[in-house]
């Protein structure tokens, strides 16, 4: 039985890596840009146009459907030369380093986590490098699969819980929770959950502290990293010399 669904979840993932019907929605990066921007341990997010990106899209209500994170300059060949290198979670290859090219025709959005020191960005590179090999979490791929078409009516509050669901295998991930995993390795916030709790002391009787609870790291999903205030949000595109006066309009052009 574990052989038959292990070549039915293959096949699935194969199917869902295949790309949807459609135009692409939002102009691609200059992927020249991204890599004059780029810094150990930043996150990058990637609009896909694959059909599982379609699911993940309506889960999350969110246009990003993949999360993969820099880990510097790294030759991803013999005899090729180095290249600004991401580590992500594949459906079908697992956790694997791939090349900046992979991302090209892609609309993309960089995270940096604010006042992450160097040391700290190097342990979370070194964290995520450490799970290379291990491999997707095929029952996320089921659970992704029920709500490609038709989209089912499903409730907001519930679409993160369906993304959640997995086998609990350490040695099988997805993309957002193998990076949630690396930051929290170093105690570094996403998006947590904050409790506030009495704390008198001799000069505050009514002095209170928050408290930081971190959250499983299989409910996180690519737009946290977006909506989390602990990240800064880099848009490539938008830091070249842009001049609206420039651009050439339709209606004066044929005017």
């Amino acid at each position: 039985m574990n052989v038959m669904l292990r070549h039915l979840g293959g096949w699935l993932a194969a199917y869902l890596n295949r790309p949807s019907r459609g135009p692409y929605p939002h102009p691609p990066t200059d992927l020249a840009v991204l890599c004059a921007l780029l810094q150990p341990a930043d996150v990058l997010l990637v609009e896909g146009n694959r059909r599982i990106s379609t699911a993940i899209k309506y889960l999350t209500q969110s246009t990003w459907s993949h999360a993969a994170i820099f880990v510097g300059n790294r030759r991803l060949g013999p005899d090729a030369s180095e290249q600004p290198a991401f580590v992500e979670a594949d459906t079908e290859q697992g956790v694997r380093v791939v090349g900046i090219e992979s991302f090209r025709g892609y609309h993309l959005r960089l995270c940096r986590p604010i006042g992450l020191d160097r040391a700290a960005a190097g342990r979370i590179v070194d964290y995520v490098c450490s799970r290379l090999g291990n491999r997707y979490d095929l029952r996320n791929v089921f659970d992704l699969a029920r709500y490609l078409l038709p989209t089912p009516p499903v409730p907001s509050p519930w679409r993160r819980r369906m993304l959640a669901v997995g086998s609990g295998d350490p040695t099988r991930a997805i993309c957002s929770s193998l990076i949630a995993e690396a930051f929290h390795s170093v105690q570094f916030p996403i998006l947590p959950t904050i409790t506030v709790e009495d704390a008198p002391s001799a000069d505050c009787r009514d002095c209170v502290r928050e408290l930081y609870h971190i959250r499983h790291h299989s409910l996180f999903v690519p737009r946290d990293f977006d909506v989390s205030p602990y990240f800064a949000v880099i848009k490539p595109n938008a830091v070249n010399k842009f001049d609206y006066r420039s651009l050439t309009w339709a209606s004066a052009a044929t005017a």
